[in-house]
Parts: C-alpha cells; structure tokens; sequence
C-alpha cells in the first residue's frame, strides 16, 4: 500500500471519529425527584377466636377470624439526573446553515444596537442569536432543540427519609375455613367481617351423626406463605344428646302436621334451651301461615294458651 493512501485512510478514519463524537448537541441536565416507599413483610399470622365458653352448649357460635401482619415501611426520595442531547441528523443542515448565519449577523447588530441603548436588549437578542447561529453553521452539529431532544440516565441517588414499623389487623373476609367433625372435613366460608357463621343444626352437619364426636377443630391457611392457624371447640354431651331430637323438630315437613305439632315443636326447642332455634321456627311457621289469615291466627292463639309464647307477624304493621 502506497504511503499516500495511508495518509488518505487515516485522514478519513480522523474525520469520522470527529463526525461521531461531535455529532451530538448537549443540553442541559434534567433531575427527577421523587419519594419511593418500601413495605417488607415481617411477619404474617392468623387468629381463630372461638369465644367463650370453650365447650358448645348450643348449635350456634359466632366465630370471628383475624389476619394480622407488621411490615417494615421505609421512605426514600429518589433523584434520578438525566444527560441531554440533541442527535445529529445531517439533512437539518440544509436550513441550519442558512438560518445561523443569519442568525449570526442578527446577533452582532443586536450586540451593536444593545451598547447603544445600553445593555437594555435581552439576552436572547444578544447571546442566544449567536450561539444559534454558531450551532448552525457547524456542519457536524444540529442546533438544540427540546422537542426532539434524547436522554441517558447518568446518575440515580437514593436518600432514606423514615424507616418505621406498621401493624394491621384485617377480618379474614370471605375466605375458607376447615371444620373438621369427626372423620369428616368440611369447607366453609366467613363473610365479609370474617365472622363464620357455625351452625350444628344446618349446613353440612345436618345429615351428620354428631352423638359420638366431642370435638370440632378449626383451621385456615394462607396459601401465599403458609400462614395457618387452628383452634378447638369441645360438643358437650348435653348438647349431643339434644341435636338429632332439635334437628327433626326443625326439619321434618311442616306442611303435614297440625297448629297442636306446630305449637308442640316450638316448645320443645324452647324446653330443650334451644330458645334462638324455637324462636326461628316460630317466625318460619308465621311466614308459612302468611296468605291464611285465620289459620295464622289460630297458631299464634294457640302458642300463647299452650306454649306461653306471646308472638306477632313480623310483616304486620299495626
């Protein structure tokens, strides 16, 4: 290779380097601030409350179910700094050559004119023409410009503001539970104030055989990091002995039998110290009788001479 066209090689190599690295017109540093808050899991667990006494003497509890969990809370204010430039388009310079010399001469006489009145012109007549014309007539640098301007993140800093501890205790709303009753598990579910509604006498241990079963075990679990709890509730033997009498009382077809079976099954819940299951199948036995005026009134009649229950239509407004 001849010595001239080495020279002619790493002229070009020099002038494109130049055209590479001086393409680009920076712009000012832009900033970002922000505040940013980290919540971290600490600790996550469930509580079953079963409430008192811890042995059932009646169908009905009201079970109440918690989830609890502390977090730690930390607080940043972020700053992220961005490099600015405006990229170089070669085909720009066909109006950007013209337009910075014109706008080079507009800033000398703008200079001139601003030692006459002066210094009274704004920098922008003054400074800013010049450097626009500058930035113009420079064939490897575009002009500035916001609106198609780029960035790069330089430089992201990071400032703690608080770091503190938060508790919570929500209701596990909504959510199952297992109640296990003898070899039997069941699936149920709280409402939405995570309350269980837990009832011998209905639901899945209706058809069930309680007599023998002393206990009833509870539990839930959070599949999301295994948080579980349990819990027990003694059945006492009075209690046994009285659901599948209670539960006939309550179940077996109403429709067949008389105002005296009628009156007849209300007591006997009531005599069984059921008074909350007598009371609902009292209400069940009005509503039943509701288009039957008379025979409505001849069972209300006949639970107060027999039963010594004084009760009223719910849906009577007088």
């Amino acid at each position: 290779m001849s010595k001239r066209s080495s020279q002619y090689l790493t002229g070009a190599a020099l002038c494109g380097t130049l055209f590479v690295s001086g393409c680009a017109n920076h712009l000012p540093q832009r900033s970002e601030h922000e505040e940013r808050v980290e919540r971290k899991l600490l600790n996550h667990s469930l509580q079953i409350e079963v409430g008192d006494p811890q042995v059932l003497e009646l169908p009905q509890r009201r079970i109440r179910i918690n989830e609890q969990k502390t977090f730690e809370v930390t607080e940043f204010e972020v700053s992220r700094h961005y490099d600015r430039y405006t990229p170089y388009q070669p085909w720009r310079e066909l109006y950007e050559v013209p337009l910075g010399a014109v706008a080079v001469v507009a800033g000398v006489g703008a200079n001139v004119l601003n030692v006459v009145l002066l210094g009274s012109l704004p920098d922008t007549a003054t400074k800013d023409w010049i450097s626009y014309g500058f930035a113009g007539l420079n064939p490897a640098m575009n002009v500035e410009s916001n609106g198609r301007s780029e960035q790069n993140l330089a430089s992201l800093d990071e400032k703690q503001l608080d770091k503190r501890m938060e508790y919570s205790s929500l209701p596990w709303a909504e959510r199952p539970v297992l109640v296990k009753l003898g070899k039997q598990t069941h699936e149920l579910v709280t409402d939405r104030n995570g309350i269980l509604r837990l009832n011998l006498l209905d639901g899945p241990f209706a058809d069930q055989d309680i007599s023998r079963t002393g206990t009833l075990l509870l539990s839930v679990e959070d599949p999301s990091d295994n948080a579980r709890a349990d819990a027990s509730l003694g059945i006492s033997h009075a209690l046994r002995g009285k659901l599948a009498e209670a539960h006939a009382l309550i179940f077996e077809d109403l429709e067949d039998d008389e105002v005296p079976q009628w009156v007849h099954r209300v007591k006997r819940l009531s005599d069984l110290g059921l008074e909350e299951e007598a009371s609902e199948l009292e209400q069940s036995l009005i509503e039943l009788t509701r288009n039957d005026p008379e025979l409505q009134q001849e069972f209300l009649q006949s639970l107060m001479k027999n039963a010594g229950r004084l009760a009223v239509d719910p849906g009577d407004s007088d």
